[in-house]
């Protein structure tokens, strides 16, 4: 058995902590061929090649496969279908708009999520906003994944394995890519910090999350939001931590004024180290937290933002 595993890349850059965690949940199954697409690529294959546990990197270095279009990536992972067991990458924006038209193609099931792997047709993968974990075995004679990585550990360094080019060009899709806004920031990404100040609806104002984002300065950490500080217009949507949100998994997760209303733990419960700020010692959040300070934020915060 192989394993065709698409790599994360924007802009020629590999997302290694994503691809190097989602090496380290495949492995298992096979031999890990890692699929690199778009042109300007080379460093990003050349940085694949280097994860432990690939024994090949695919290189498809067509400019029509940049900007990871779903029409385009999905034909170039059908041709190349044919040679394995399973089609996985990590659960991106990206992967979650390709693979499952993979799998509609193939004519099989698309398996989100996977948080373990449990042999070659089982996988487990959260249900009910992590409430749950189910079970799903798959007859599938090709496995199509998406692997939250969050709950694996990334794959050592230290490998060379061989880098093939390949001449395939991209099919004409129905779309084509216009342009990308990205917001700047010298914070960490959300998802790979190892550090999250997250604010809740209990900062209760835009400006008042100013605290916050000295605490997450101090610490070098990345800044999250809930669902409620987003809607209420206190944090912008890339900031939201949650099932609708994006999940995290740091060594440390700080929340404050944050209910934990399980939308909210769906993203987040898997931290290392959980430590809630709120004033109402009933809140649910203390049921997940490590260390739990009943306080008002608006006093603990700049005082630990201080200390620190």
């Amino acid at each position: 058995m192989a394993v065709l595993l698409l790599a994360d890349v924007s802009n020629g850059q590999l997302a290694a902590d994503a691809v190097s965690k989602a090496v380290s949940a495949v492995v298992g199954l096979g031999d890990v061929h890692v699929l690199v697409a778009g042109q300007g690529g080379d460093a990003a294959a050349a940085e694949a090649a280097t994860i432990a546990g690939v024994a090949k990197v695919i290189f498809a270095g067509d400019h029509g496969f940049c900007h990871m279009l779903a029409e385009p990536v999905a034909d170039l992972i059908v041709s190349l279908a044919g040679d394995y067991s399973h089609i996985a990458a990590a659960a991106t924006s990206d992967a979650k708009n390709i693979l499952p038209r993979v799998a509609a193609l193939l004519d099989v099931m698309i398996i989100s999520d996977v948080t373990a792997v449990v042999d070659a047709d089982t996988f487990e993968r959260p249900i009910y906003a992590g409430n749950a974990i189910q079970t799903v075995k798959s007859a599938d004679s090709v496995k199509v994944l998406t692997l939250r990585t969050t709950a694996f550990d990334a794959a050592a360094g230290g490998n060379a394995a061989p880098v093939e080019a390949l001449g395939t060009a991209a099919s004409t899709g129905l779309s084509s890519h216009v342009e990308d806004k990205v917001a700047a920031s010298d914070r960490p990404e959300l998802t790979s910090a190892k550090i999250v100040v997250s604010g809740g609806r209990g900062v209760g104002s835009e400006e008042s999350f100013a605290i916050i984002e000295a605490l997450a300065d101090k610490l070098g950490a990345a800044v999250g939001a809930s669902r409620a500080a987003v809607d209420s217009g206190f944090a912008p949507n890339d900031w939201q931590v949650g099932q609708t949100g994006k999940v995290v998994a740091p060594e440390l997760y700080i929340a404050c004024g944050i209910s934990g209303a399980i939308q909210h733990l769906a993203g987040m419960k898997d931290s290392k180290v959980i430590v809630a700020i709120n004033k109402d010692e009933e809140a649910p959040i203390f049921q997940v937290a490590d260390f739990g300070l009943v306080a008002d934020l608006f006093d603990a915060v700049p005082e630990l933002t201080g200390k620190v």
